[in-house]
């Protein structure tokens, strides 16, 4: 009778540790991983959109020189 309390408790235990430590940390472990994923896929699209504007920045970004100004030292 009293190897089945103490297999009885024993199980029990396991049970709350595996449905009470271990469950709730794989379910954020994979969040996690899945807002990584999110994040890098939104990093991807930015540095897309922002290889497609360069060569439109660029153009305009040429300075020319009548635009130039030069710099004189005050004392």
């Amino acid at each position: 009778m009293f190897k089945f309390i103490i297999w009885g408790v024993v199980i029990y235990l396991i049970y709350k540790f595996v449905f009470e430590l271990i469950v709730p940390v794989s379910k954020a472990a994979t969040q996690m991983q899945d807002k990584l994923k999110q994040m890098q896929e939104m990093q991807q699209r930015q540095t897309q959109q922002q290889q497609a504007q360069e060569p439109v920045t660029k153009a305009k970004a040429t300075p020319n020189s009548d635009d130039y100004i030069d710099y004189e030292e005050v004392k």
